[in-house]
């Protein structure tokens, strides 16, 4: 597929008048093509964060925020939340369509076979103190898996990054907690062997409870990629330099780990200690967000992509049910979490300005039920959008015009001076 030229579009400057393509994407985004922009005329656009700018086109992750709408290569998020898992997903996004069985069944069994990681790299972790951050952890250590298998190994690099970084991601757990790494088992699948691997101890034994799996495969599934964010946009913008897959990867993760991006989730479970320690008090919070001179905001809560309801939380909102339900969970936080929750969707502030429960509210209320501590929200979150990063990373090398990414400023320091 690709864009349609559906005219031009005029720009008068001064005494030119210059003629810029009009082009169509196939869900009808429009857009104005302006590369030429500056050879032609002198001119840059600003656009500050890019929240207007295409970067590229792709095929993979379409969204219309106004309608609320996610589609996965055309496929809606809710069809593959309902029938899809998580591995499933990721062959889709990175391979450009469904899989057959036999694909699906070769691909599982790649992902097993790469599970393990080399033992010299379990020296890396031992030199971390216990305090680091598991996304510093998870970050270094992709980026070191460059130093063990070489670039001409495409397709294998994609499935060994698959696979790694759920076993990665458990040991980072692992050393932050000072137990025993466990490894992984070919008998589980994807996100059981990912549970299994946070929560087991040696010589006694883990029983996986099919409802946390099934919610984990669902988290994974929903945040698997989301168009252009910011740490896609950087995973891209590196990988457009010519850099590894690893290395590519881990800059993505850095990005993710930022509180206004991944850790978003982990801002919402502050909140709700924020609420507790002041006596669970929540309707003074809902107060104080309505107040336009109050600075504080309830996190979770709206979504700057989707001015309707985040198609994700919808989901999210009968899994949350499901797992506290399960689970018999008795937590104050929880509780100030789902009265929250009813004030968001049937409060008329709220319900006026669509300030919905997003799929961050959701994700960081299952997690804590799920007991994955809230340091390891952002990490959960790069698992689920790695095979997104990898899709968007692969889209970007495999076409022919790609360019290396090289955005332009509009200075505003001081002129020419003498020393």
């Amino acid at each position: 597929m690709s864009i349609s030229d559906i005219g031009k579009a005029k720009i008068v400057y001064e005494d030119q008048e210059v003629e810029l393509p009009l082009m169509e994407g196939t869900m009808g985004e429009k857009a104005i093509d302006i590369s030429k922009l500056r050879a032609t005329t002198g001119l840059v656009t600003l656009d500050n964060g890019y929240g207007n700018t295409g970067s590229c086109s792709s095929e993979i992750t379409f969204i219309d925020g106004d309608k609320g709408v996610l589609l996965y290569r055309g496929y809606p998020i809710e069809q593959l939340a309902e029938k899809a898992d998580f591995v499933e997903v990721c062959y889709l996004l990175i391979y450009g369509h469904l899989p057959s069985a036999d694909e699906l069944s070769g691909f599982r069994d790649k992902l097993t076979h790469h599970s393990l990681i080399h033992e010299d790299m379990k020296k890396f972790f031992e030199g971390y103190p216990p305090s680091a951050h598991p996304m510093a952890i998870l970050s270094a250590m992709v980026a070191s898996l460059s130093a063990y298998y070489p670039e001409e190994d495409g397709d294998t690099n994609i499935i060994r990054l698959l696979a790694k970084l759920n076993t990665i991601a458990a040991f980072s757990y692992k050393k932050s907690i000072g137990q025993p790494y466990i490894y992984p088992r070919n008998d589980l699948d994807y996100a059981g062997d990912f549970l299994h691997m946070m929560h087991a101890v040696p010589a006694e034994p883990y029983e996986l409870d099919d409802t946390l799996v099934e919610a984990l495969n669902l988290l994974l599934i929903l945040h698997a990629d989301h168009e252009q964010n910011c740490s896609t946009s950087t995973v891209r913008m590196v990988g457009s330099s010519g850099a590894n897959l690893f290395a590519s990867i881990a800059s993505g993760i850095c990005a993710l780990w930022g509180p206004l991006h991944g850790g978003a989730n982990q801002k919402v479970i502050q909140m709700l200690e924020r609420i507790e320690k002041d006596g669970s008090d929540y309707k003074k919070y809902v107060a104080m967000a309505k107040d336009k001179d109050n600075d504080f905001r309830l996190m979770g809560f709206g979504h700057r992509v989707y001015k309707n309801f985040d198609p994700r939380a919808r989901i999210l909102k009968k899994s949350a049910d499901a797992v506290l339900s399960k689970l018999g969970v008795n937590d104050p936080l929880l509780d100030i979490a789902r009265n929250l929750e009813e004030v968001a969707l049937n409060d008329e502030y709220f319900v006026q300005r669509k300030l919905y429960p997003n799929v961050d509210f959701y994700s960081g209320i299952i997690y804590r039920a799920m007991g994955i501590p809230t340091n390891m929200f952002t990490v959960m979150f790069a698992l689920g959008r790695l095979p997104g990063w990898i899709a968007q990373w692969k889209e970007m090398k495999e076409n022919p015009k790609a360019r290396i990414y090289r955005p332009r400023q509009v200075y505003t320091g001081a002129t020419q001076r003498d020393y």
